[in-house]
């Protein structure tokens, strides 16, 4: 062991490195130890130096990284119920009741925004919608069936009236089934963008906004791989359409009543109040009604009559007579009798825009903008109100009943009951976007993991699809079959996602995706804004687009297009499984300039247009002296140097040292070599010098 070295200014406590010594006793003889006498003949006692073995490190090294998708503990920071009095007792359970009460009240408001929301979409966009469907030219192609249903979704956000659209048409015999299903299938996406949009409320948490999202565009990602592999099955085949019409033959389905609209008895007569819509126009406007374009959707009667007279009108000749015995001509005109259908309108409706003039366009942007606004603010208040609720012994109940499995050797049939049970809230609610919406801030809180979401997110696929085809029960003689043949085709797709998707652990790929597009999407909060762009709009719009130049165009732009993705998901799963096989290039990604593979140069860029927005420089001036500081490094004679911000340092590590060197004089003799002398150190304490050491 090296000796201590001897330092002038350094002065430790010699008695904690000796052995048999104590600060408050002089040093004597004893046992054990050699006593021999120097020059002077006074006695001396050898001692052993002993090592300062200190048990704190110099410096603190990092914890381990916990994992990011484990379950927050929710816990209890109040006062124990034990410990209240009688009175603090009743306020508590007073206080409960009223936390209860809330929590129903947000979470109707949160259900009826979401009811205007879709209102206002198809305000916005439900004409546009119409005309996807009118052009008939395309529909043929199976990919843009696709994203049109995805785009109609999106813009109506309702995969229900996407598909009495469908319906209606193959009753009128403009779609034929076979052109049907692959735009129920993008209807099926379309319709899971708005539990993202839900999702985007709780970014402002990190790991609250990592485990939302997750949760939300998990269906995100079950839809799409469904459809990456049953859209060229059923092209192939045909599966989907003989399946469901062999159902249809087997079974001599009759009319029967209609679904139970069990929520809608609730939000009904509030939503009501605020806007009221006459979906049958965008109905209308997809079997190519010229007149039905220059309707309003905003609906002025809700109480008419329709009578229908008989009246004499004039024909062009004989021949155009209803019958031959209601025909006769006065010498100048034919004349016949008719039936006159005539509306009279009784009772107008009460919500606010009744009496308004305002063009569609206007009212849906300002419902947009409004229930947008309730939607947020109703999301942010139970968040809070859950997360003072489940706390305790509420919080560890409730995860427990969700989260856990049965008991071996039946743990597997957990998530098949917990698809059951999606299916089956969602029958309740007639909504698969109300279930889903509504668990996604559970999800973010940490009450439901994302594993347990999973197979309820697949249940409300299937809950969803079971009202469809309800409805397609109640539906007139004329489109009862077609409309029954489309929502089994809708159920039976589902079907074959969750057997592609769930049974086997391995093939669970929607959680794995989901899980990575929530820890990017938490480090960079842009992305999921580009997300839902660019998904859900730019490539179904581009898609769309290359349809309308014809068939080749869509072949040669996007064959290689797909085979660049497939790729580079080859190359990135071999660099992660067996690397040795690649050729050192690519091993790695590095070979390609930094933005092609890292989203670090994307977010300095938005972070750098960001911050030109909160400097106190004109509007006009900001980013020119931002491209100021950045070439001449922004020294303070410049004119442009106000608008740079200053960044904060980066803390500098905690160094802990025993007493023996937390001295100024000390470290710097270590690090310069020659000790100085004993007036150049204070005694003030250097935090540059301990770091340094």
């Amino acid at each position: 062991m090296a000796p201590w070295p001897e330092l002038e200014n350094a002065q430790p406590n010699p008695n904690k490195y000796l052995e048999g010594v104590t600060s408050q006793q002089p040093i004597t003889p004893g046992k054990g130890k050699e006593t021999n006498k120097n020059d002077t003949g006074s006695p001396v006692t050898k001692i052993e130096l002993l090592p300062s073995n200190s048990t704190v490190a110099l410096i603190e090294e990092p914890t381990e990284v916990a994992d990011p998708w484990d379950l927050p503990e929710l816990r209890d920071t109040g006062i124990k119920w034990s410990e209240r009095d009688t009175k603090g007792k009743i306020l508590c359970v007073f206080q409960g009741i009223g936390k209860f009460i809330l929590l129903l009240g947000f979470l109707y408001f949160f259900v009826c925004s979401l009811d205007v929301l879709s209102s206002a979409f198809q305000l916005v966009g439900g004409k546009v919608a119409g005309q996807f469907f009118s052009n008939n030219s395309i529909m043929s192609n199976p990919v843009a069936g696709l994203v049109i249903g995805v785009l109609v979704t999106v813009l109506v956000q309702s995969s229900s009236t996407s598909s009495s659209i469908v319906v209606s048409m193959v009753a009128s015999s403009l779609l034929s089934v076979r052109a049907a299903i692959p735009i129920i299938m993008g209807a099926n996406i379309g319709t899971s963008i708005t539990n993202t949009i839900v999702a985007l409320m709780q970014a402002g948490d990190r790991n609250e906004f990592r485990r939302a999202f997750a949760g939300a565009t998990v269906h995100d990602f079950f839809n799409w791989l469904s459809v990456l592999v049953l859209l060229p099955l059923e092209a192939a085949t045909h599966y989907l359409e003989i399946l469901t019409d062999l159902v249809v033959e087997t079974f001599h389905f009759k009319n029967g009543e209609d679904a139970p609209a069990l929520l809608k008895v609730i939000t009904d007569p509030f939503t009501k109040l605020i806007i009221q819509l006459d979906k049958k126009v965008i109905n209308e406007i997809a079997m190519n009604d010229e007149a039905a374009k220059n309707k309003s959707l905003i609906k002025i009667w809700c109480k008419t009559l329709t009578n229908v007279t008989q009246m004499n009108v004039t024909v062009p000749s004989p021949e155009n007579c209803t019958s031959p015995s209601l025909c006769w001509s006065d010498g100048l005109y034919t004349w016949t009798i008719k039936n006159v259908t005539s509306k009279e309108n009784i009772a107008k409706c009460q919500h606010i825009f009744v009496n308004s003039n305002l063009p569609d366009l206007v009212v849906g942007t300002i419902l947009l903008l409004v229930s947008l606004l309730v939607l947020c603010g109703c999301l942010i208040m139970i968040v809070k109100l859950l997360g003072s609720v489940l706390r305790g012994q509420v919080a560890v109940v409730i995860k427990k009943t969700l989260n856990t499995d049965f008991p071996f050797p039946f743990a597997w049939v957990t998530g098949y009951l917990a698809i059951l049970v999606g299916a089956g809230m969602t029958f309740v609610v007639q909504s698969s976007s109300v279930f889903t919406s509504a668990m996604t801030p559970l999800i973010g809180i940490g009450v439901i993991s994302i594993e347990r979401a999973y197979p309820l997110t697949l249940g409300s696929n299937i809950g969803t699809t079971t009202t469809a085809i309800l409805a397609a029960l109640a539906s007139p003689g004329n489109t009862l079959r077609s409309s029954l043949q489309i929502a089994l085709c809708h159920f039976f797709f589902n079907i074959s996602g969750i057997l592609l998707w769930y049974p086997i652990p391995f093939t669970r790929l929607p959680i794995r995706l989901a899980k990575g597009l929530g820890i990017v999407s938490a480090k960079y909060r842009w992305f999921a804004v580009f997300y839902l762009i660019f998904f859900f709009f730019l490539t179904p719009l581009a898609v769309f687009g290359l349809s309308l130049a014809g068939w080749p165009v869509l072949v040669g732009v996007g064959v290689p297009i797909i085979f660049v993705i497939l790729l580079v998901v080859v190359l990135s799963l071999l660099q992660s499984r067996c690397p040795r096989i690649l050729p050192g290039k690519l091993q790695n990604w590095n070979f390609l300039p930094l933005w092609m593979h890292s989203l670090k140069p994307w977010d300095d860029l938005i972070s750098l247009f960001a911050g030109c927005c909160q400097n106190r420089c004109c509007l006009c001036c900001r980013l020119c002296c931002r491209t100021c500081c950045l070439l001449c490094g922004c020294p303070p004679c410049c004119r442009c140097s106000g608008c740079c911000q200053n960044l904060e340092e980066e803390p500098e590590l905690p160094i802990k040292v025993p007493e023996a060197f937390d001295n100024v004089a000390m470290s710097r003799e270590a690090l310069d070599g020659p000790p100085q002398a004993q007036g150049e150190a204070g005694d003030t304490r250097s935090a540059a010098s301990s770091t340094a050491l």
